[in-house]
């Protein structure tokens, strides 16, 4: 990663350590319920007038959304290799200044992954608040319990909520099998009204459901009842952050610059630290719905982040005053920057299956040849590198599709671990257009990562050649 800077928006306090109540939230697996007590939590004490900042461990773009719409703050992922710790440690102290409680909600199972949760926590003693799905279990809710306690030694430990519960015999049942008994945090009702809604990606996100704080105010109320639900913030477990080292500042390598940014239910993949990366660069963003029928702002670059598109394919076919501009943009050698959704609207056609099996095809905006399929299963997850030259980006991806195109890759993103290791390169970069202008590929980007890259992205001209270019 290049050299660490000073995250956008967050102030600098480089010689005030910061003491505040924070927790992790973890699980032993995916889809135990952590979104959901994490923002419960968040929710329960925002509502009673305390300053809640939240954060997402690992890549994601659809929980931050939930613990947004709690807290009513950005919310900004943390991750020791994707974000890296520098930024980790700056974000987490900067909260903890201004905030009553800080909560991080974990990804997967707590130990899974390198980085994990469990890794995160480790490194800045955030006590892990275990919530684990009990509906088919009783004594072992103890030994799952005892085992991610004991697992790592040293390990910060907040306690263990039970999820989807059936009554109270139950919840006593769960309960008992704890050999510490302080631990118990209490239970949430299994078949209540607040579940959050899922597909494929993950959770709907919150501004797509119109009783998405009803849902949030409904599990902060069954979370008020539990005996973490009544604690009050001084009596949850506190951590000191410490200050971090004063990072460098950016250089204005986007100044002057407009960039257009796609931003609508098709195009919302877009971390909220990307746009102040951009807007520390230098640029000016103006921001544009294809939904809505936006006409392209006048811009120096195009940003298409990722999304939907596949759920509103037939809306961003009908766009063709939009695909005009874009194609005359891009004729002009102007920079498109497409990630993963982004992409997928850019190409001639996008295949959507049907309930009866059959797909439909949708001509889309045309600015790359060939076509993108949705599938059932899932195509490509995982952290990835991009490399420029003697920087790289940072990031990820995750996506359901698959694109057939005559386009030679220009080059791939890498695995962490792989360095370029011949048939392990991860995703594809295409280059297409005049000089190159046309940039895009399934890999999500973390900005801050590298300024300077992520400069060349929205810059005219032929970017470098990443490093392993075919």
């Amino acid at each position: 990663m290049d050299a660490a800077i000073t995250p956008p928006g967050q102030p600098s306090q480089p010689d005030r350590p910061a003491n505040c109540a924070a927790v992790l939230v973890a699980a032993p697996a995916s889809g135990q319920g952590k979104t959901t007590v994490a923002a419960a939590l968040a929710r329960l004490h925002a509502r009673q007038g305390r300053r809640v900042r939240a954060f997402k461990c690992g890549p994601d773009f659809l929980d931050p959304h939930w613990l947004a719409l709690a807290t009513g703050a950005p919310v900004h992922s943390l991750d020791l290799w994707m974000t890296g710790e520098a930024d980790c440690r700056a974000r987490l102290h900067a909260a903890a200044l201004e905030s009553d409680l800080v909560i991080v909600e974990g990804v997967m199972g707590l130990f899974d992954g390198t980085p994990s949760a469990a890794d995160l926590a480790g490194r800045f003693g955030l006590p892990v608040l275990a919530v684990i799905d009990a509906q088919a279990m009783a004594g072992t809710f103890g030994a799952l319990v005892h085992g991610l306690r004991s697992f790592r030694p040293g390990l910060p430990w907040a306690g263990a909520l039970a999820n989807r519960v059936a009554g109270e015999r139950h919840a006593g049942m769960l309960r008992d099998a704890l050999r510490e008994p302080e631990h118990w945090l209490g239970a949430l009702p299994r078949g209540a009204d607040f579940s959050l809604p899922e597909r494929h990606l993950g959770l709907v996100a919150a501004h797509e459901l119109g009783d998405a704080m009803q849902r949030l105010e409904r599990a902060s109320d069954a979370l008020a009842a539990t005996p973490l639900g009544q604690r009050d913030v001084k009596q949850l477990p506190r951590v000191r952050f410490e200050a971090p080292p004063a990072g460098a500042a950016m250089a204005p390598l986007l100044a002057g610059r407009t960039i257009a940014i796609a931003r609508d239910a098709a195009f919302s993949f877009i971390y909220p630290a990307n746009l102040g990366v951009l807007e520390a660069l230098g640029a000016r963003l103006a921001f544009f719905s294809p939904l809505a029928g936006d006409a392209l702002p006048a811009c120096d670059a195009v940003w298409l982040p990722g999304g939907y598109p596949e759920l509103h394919a037939a809306a961003l076919a009908d766009r063709g005053a939009l695909r005009a501009a874009l194609a005359a943009h891009a004729a002009a050698g102007k920079p498109v920057w497409a990630e993963c959704g982004g992409m997928m609207a850019l190409f001639d056609e996008l295949a959507v299956p049907q309930d009866d099996g059959t797909l439909r095809v949708h001509a889309l905006w045309g600015l790359l040849p060939g076509r993108v399929t949705l599938q059932k299963r899932l195509a490509g997850l995982g952290p990835q590198e991009l490399p420029f030259g003697k920087h790289a980006l940072r990031g990820h991806t995750f996506h359901y599709s698959r694109c057939d195109t005559p386009l030679a890759p220009a080059a791939h993103a890498r695995r962490p671990g792989t360095d370029g290791t011949p048939g392990a390169e991860g995703e594809a970069l295409y280059l297409h257009g005049l000089q190159g202008a046309v940039r895009a590929s399934y890999f999500h980007a973390w900005f801050a990562s590298s300024p300077e890259a992520t400069a060349r992205l929205f810059r005219d001209g032929h970017i470098q050649e990443p490093t392993g270019a075919r």
